[in-house]
């Protein structure tokens, strides 16, 4: 299997000996290039990152106090170090938005379960309307 990047070639395989020889100048063929870690990083704006920090922050929002623009200024330190972390630890941009992704994901789940047994429980029973408002919480998951 092999995909065309930046007009190099990036084979999954190691060449076999039927590969030995580049048709295109008859030069012997070594191993193909690797693409760098970092190579991926180049194509992802600075606008882009903007918009995933500004997203990281509505998901911290809606599940950790704020108090004021010093509580804002502090959320968003927060979200800019979460996401320069992931950033330089993923090894594409597929594996920086999946780690992202699965962090948040991650919280949304814990703050609903955390509120999901923080609701009073009724011994004689559980209501409708409270069971029909449970069930419609766990399908938007």
């Amino acid at each position: 299997m092999t995909f065309r990047i930046r007009k190099a070639r990036v084979s999954l395989k190691p060449p076999s000996h039927s590969q030995s020889q580049d048709t295109n100048n008859q030069r012997p063929a070594q191993a193909e290039p690797v693409m760098d870690r970092g190579d991926w990083k180049t194509h992802l704006s600075a606008d882009s990152r903007h918009r995933i920090v500004n997203k990281i922050m509505d998901t911290l929002k809606r599940h950790l106090p704020v108090h004021g623009p010093e509580g804002l200024h502090e959320l968003r330190k927060i979200a800019e170090r979460f996401e320069e972390k992931i950033y330089s630890a993923a090894t594409s941009q597929s594996d920086y938005l999946r780690k992202i992704s699965l962090k948040m994901l991650t919280m949304e789940t814990k703050s609903f379960n955390a509120a999901t047994n923080s609701l009073p429980s009724n011994s004689a029973g559980h209501s409708k309307k409270s069971s029909a408002r449970k069930k419609s919480l766990r399908s938007r998951l």
